[in-house]
C-alpha cells in the first residue's frame, strides 16, 4: 500500500505530497514517521493507493505513531484542505491546528501507573515475621484494595517487588488521566428556563437558518440557553463545541458544565500542560468526551457528529488568530456548521457591527432576549467628568463620585470590580530634563514600569530591563512616571482603604493553568472587597454581590486611530458594566472620561444598543468601511531592515500591477511602515488596501505566496483586529 503523505516542516519547499510503502494498519489520517532528506519526522497520511508513478525502489516506508485511532478524522482532513487553499499556506501549518504542538512532536504520550493488588488472601502468604515491609503492604492492600505501586512503595519501602516475585500480589499497567482544574468545584443548580429562554432555545431548533445570533443583555441567561442546546445534542447522541473568548471564562463554565455533564466536558487552551492538553485532546477524539469548551483554538476539536457551535462573546477580537494562517474563528465554526448540518449559535450582548448587519438583513436568525433573568434594572451609569476633578484640583485617578460609592460599597459590605485596560504601574518612564524616553530595545514601543516586581517590562516580546536610577542620556534624576496601570491603582486603593481586601486581575498576576480561576474563585468566595483588572474581568463573570464597577478610563479606546474604536468602547463599556447588579441588589456604575458630551459614550449610559448601531453603520457607509468594504493588510516581516524592503517592493509591484488592472475593486491601495516599525527585532513594513469587490482577494494570497523568502515573511490578514 502507498501513502500519500504531508511531512510536518512549515515550509513552502517541502508542501507537496510524498510517496510512502506503508503497512495494512495505517490508515487516513494516521500520524506517522517518515524517513526525510537524512531525518526521521512526523507526517500525516492525507491518502491511501496502491500504486505510486515513483520506481518501487525509490520509495522509503513510514512507521505508525503508535496511535489507537486515526489522529486526523475525514473532517479535519477536509477542513484543513479549505483552510489552506484560502488562506494560502502550507498544509503542515494548517494540520498542525488540529494537534496539540506536544503530541506532534512527540513530546508528550499517554501517562502509565503500575497498581498493585493481592492474588491471594492475607492469611495463606507465608511471609517472615521480620518483613515487616512486606507484612505492613499486605495488609495495606487487604483493607484499601488496588493501590499505585509508587505510593505504596513510599510507605513500605521494597516491598511491592518482593511481593510480586513470591506471588502474592499482582501489578497491572493502567492509564492515569491528567485532569486539568482538579479544583473546580461543581455544584449542580436545578434551573427552569425563563420565558426568553424558552423562546430562545425554540427558535434556535427550528429556525432554518445555519448561523443564529442570540443577541441578549448582560445577565439575561444566554448561558443556560447555551447548556439546554448542549443537553438536547447529548440527547441525540451529538457533540457539542463552546467557544468563549478568554482563558479567563474556561473554568466558570467548565465547572457549570460539568455540574450537569459531568465528564462528558473537555477543555482545550494553551494554559493547559503538554499532559493535560494530550489527555484532554484524546478524550475528544475517542467519543470518551462529547463537549469541547475553550477558546479560539477549541474549534478544531477532534469532535464528529457535531449538534451545536457555541461563539459566546462573538464580537471579541481574540477570536480572529494573529499568527498563520490567519484565520477567522467564525468562518471556521461555519464550515464546520455546514459539514455537520447543525447550528452555529453567536452570543453576546453587543454583537460585531458586521454581525448585527448580516442579521438584520435575515442572513442570520435574530433572537433577543432584553431583560436579565431576574428582572432587576440594568445598573445606573453615572458619568463622571474628569475636566471638572481637575479643575477642581483632584489629580488622582479616582473621581469624587467613584470614592463616595466605594465607600458606600464598602460599608455595606459588598464587592467593586474596577477596570482599566492598562496594566503596571505606569505606562512609560520619561526623563523630565532631556525627554529621554525609555525604550525596547527589540520593539519600536516605551517600556512599562511594573513596581511589584522592580524592573521596566516590554509588553510585545517580555523583555526584562533594570529600573532606572538616572537618564542614560543626559545623567539626570527627575525621571516622571506618566501614565496609570493596574499595579498603581491596587497600591493607591490600599492607602485610601487600608482595610480593604484587594485583588488585581492581568496577565501579571494569571501566570500558571489555574491564575484565573483562583483568583475568580477568592473574589467569588468573597474574600476580597475590591477587584482591580483589564479586560479579562469584563466579559461573562458572575459574582452576585458586586454592586459597583469603576471604569478609569473610559476614553482609553475611544480615540485609537482604527475605524473599530467607538465600537470596541461601547462594546467594553457595556460589557464590564453588565458585571454590577446581576442579584438582588440595584447595581451602579461609574464611567470616568474626559470627553462626557461623546456620542458612543451617551448611547453606552443608556444601554442603546440599536441607536449606537444605527449610528455606526451610517458613519460606516459614509466613509464605505467594513462591512461596506474589506481591509486586507500585506505585513512584511524580517530581521534585516534591506531586505524586508527588497521584500516590500517586489511584492508592492505585482500588488500594484493587480491594483492598476483593476482600479474599480480598490477603495484604497498604498505602502508604509507599520505603525510600530519593529517588534521582537523584526523590522515590519505593510501594503494597506481596501476593497469593494473581494473577487481579487484569492490573488492577493497568491502573491503574497509566492514572495515568501527566508530572509523576510509575507503575511495577508483580512480585516485585521490591530491596526499597530
Amino acid at each position: 500500500m502507498i501513502a500519500e503523505v504531508i511531512v510536518d516542516i512549515a515550509a513552502s519547499e517541502t508542501d507537496r505530497i510524498y510517496d510512502y510503502i506503508c503497512d495494512d494498519n495505517i490508515v487516513v489520517g494516521s500520524r506517522v514517521r517518515a524517513p526525510f532528506g537524512g531525518k526521521i519526522v512526523p507526517g500525516f497520511v492525507m491518502r491511501l493507493k496502491e500504486t505510486s508513478d515513483f520506481p518501487p525502489e525509490r520509495l522509503k516506508k513510514v512507521l505508525p505513531c503508535g496511535d489507537e485511532l486515526p489522529a486526523l478524522n475525514a473532517e479535519c482532513l477536509a477542513l484543513a484542505e479549505k483552510l489552506t487553499a484560502r488562506y494560502r499556506v502550507p498544509k503542515a501549518l494548517t494540520l498542525r491546528l488540529f494537534l496539540p504542538a506536544e503530541m506532534r512532536t512527540g513530546k508528550v504520550r499517554e501517562l502509565y501507573r503500575n497498581y498493585a493488588e493481592l492474588a491471594l488472601p492475607i492469611e495463606e502468604m507465608k511471609l517472615a515475621k521480620t518483613a515487616k515491609n512486606q507484612w505492613g503492604a499486605a495488609v495495606y492492600l487487604a483493607e484499601n484494595g488496588k493501590t499505585d505501586c509508587a505510593h505504596l512503595n513510599s510507605a513500605y519501602p521494597g516491598s511491592v517487588a518482593a511481593l510480586e516475585k513470591k506471588g502474592y500480589v499482582k501489578i497491572t499497567k493502567e492509564q492515569r488521566l491528567r485532569d486539568p482544574y482538579k479544583t473546580v468545584t461543581t455544584e449542580k443548580v436545578e434551573r427552569t428556563l425563563t420565558p426568553d429562554q424558552q423562546r430562545a432555545v425554540d427558535t434556535i431548533c427550528t429556525d432554518p437558518r445555519t448561523v443564529q445570533l442570540l443577541h441578549g443583555v448582560t445577565g439575561s441567561g444566554k448561558t443556560e440557553v447555551y447548556l439546554t442546546l448542549i443537553a438536547k445534542c447529548l440527547e441525540e447522541g451529538k457533540s457539542s463545541i463552546f467557544l468563549v473568548p478568554e482563558i479567563s471564562l474556561t473554568p466558570q463554565m467548565l465547572s457549570q458544565l460539568r455540574a450537569r455533564f459531568g465528564k462528558n466536558a473537555a477543555i482545550l487552551h494553551s494554559g493547559l500542560s503538554a499532559g493535560e492538553r494530550f489527555d484532554e485532546w484524546w478524550r475528544l477524539r475517542t467519543g470518551e468526551a462529547k463537549i469541547a469548551i475553550g477558546a479560539r483554538s477549541a474549534i478544531f476539536a477532534p469532535l464528529e457528529n457535531v449538534g451545536v457551535i457555541i461563539v459566546d462573546e462573538e464580537h471579541d477580537s481574540s477570536y480572529a488568530s494573529e499568527s498563520a494562517p490567519r484565520y477567522n474563528t467564525f468562518d471556521v465554526a461555519l464550515l464546520r456548521a455546514k459539514k455537520n448540518g447543525c447550528k452555529l449559535v453567536l452570543g453576546s450582548a453587543t454583537p460585531s457591527v458586521e454581525t448585527y448587519k448580516r442579521a438584520q438583513e435575515g442572513e442570520f436568525s435574530l433572537i433577543r432576549m432584553d431583560k436579565r433573568i431576574n428582572k432587576r434594572p440594568l445598573p445606573e451609569i453615572i458619568i463622571a467628568d474628569m475636566r471638572r476633578e481637575v479643575r477642581r484640583g483632584n489629580n488622582s485617578s479616582f473621581s469624587g463620585a467613584l470614592k463616595e460609592e466605594i465607600e458606600k460599597c464598602l460599608s455595606e459590605d459588598k464587592q467593586a470590580i474596577l477596570f482599566l485596560n492598562r496594566r503596571g504601574y505606569s505606562q512609560t518612564v520619561i526623563c523630565k530634563e532631556c525627554g529621554y524616553v525609555a525604550k525596547c530595545e527589540a520593539c519600536d514601543v516605551s517600556l512599562t514600569y511594573h513596581r511589584d516586581e522592580g524592573c521596566l517590562k516590554c509588553h510585545y516580546c517580555g523583555t526584562k530591563y533594570n529600573m532606572l536610577s538616572a537618564c542614560p542620556d543626559c545623567q539626570g534624576k527627575k525621571l516622571s512616571y506618566a501614565g496609570t496601570g493596574t499595579q498603581r491603582i491596587a497600591a493607591e486603593l490600599e492607602k485610601m482603604y487600608p482595610t480593604a481586601r484587594i485583588l488585581r486581575m492581568d496577565n501579571d498576576t494569571t501566570s500558571g493553568k489555574e491564575g484565573h480561576y483562583k483568583i475568580l474563585k477568592t473574589f467569588a468566595e468573597k474574600k476580597a472587597d475590591i477587584l482591580v483588572g483589564t479586560q479579562m474581568i469584563a466579559k461573562g463573570h458572575d459574582f452576585p454581590a458586586v454592586t459597583l464597577v469603576g471604569i478609569l478610563d473610559a476614553d482609553m479606546s475611544l480615540h485609537f486611530s482604527d475605524y473599530r474604536s467607538g465600537e470596541r468602547t461601547f462594546q467594553l463599556i457595556t460589557q464590564v458594566a453588565g458585571r454590577s447588579g446581576r442579584a438582588e441588589e440595584q447595581g451602579k456604575v461609574v464611567l470616568q472620561t474626559f470627553d462626557p458630551e461623546n456620542e458612543v459614550l451617551r448611547f453606552a449610559t443608556r444601554y442603546d444598543y440599536e441607536g449606537f448601531y444605527q449610528n455606526e453603520v451610517s458613519l460606516r457607509a459614509a466613509m464605505a468601511f467594513p462591512p461596506f468594504s474589506k481591509i486586507v493588510r500585506v505585513m512584511v516581516t524580517g530581521e534585516d531592515d534591506k531586505k524586508c524592503i527588497e521584500a516590500l517592493r517586489e511584492v508592492y509591484v505585482e500588488l500594484e500591477r493587480l491594483y492598476t488592472e483593476n482600479p474599480d475593486k480598490f477603495l484604497f491601495f498604498n505602502k508604509m511602515r507599520a505603525p510600530i516599525k519593529r517588534i521582537q527585532n523584526k523590522f515590519r513594513y505593510q501594503v494597506l488596501m481596501r476593497l469593494c469587490d473581494t473577487s481579487v482577494l484569492p490573488e492577493i494570497y497568491a502573491i503574497c505566496a509566492e514572495a515568501r523568502n527566508r530572509d523576510a515573511l509575507v503575511s495577508v490578514e483580512e480585516n485585521p483586529s490591530n491596526l499597530s
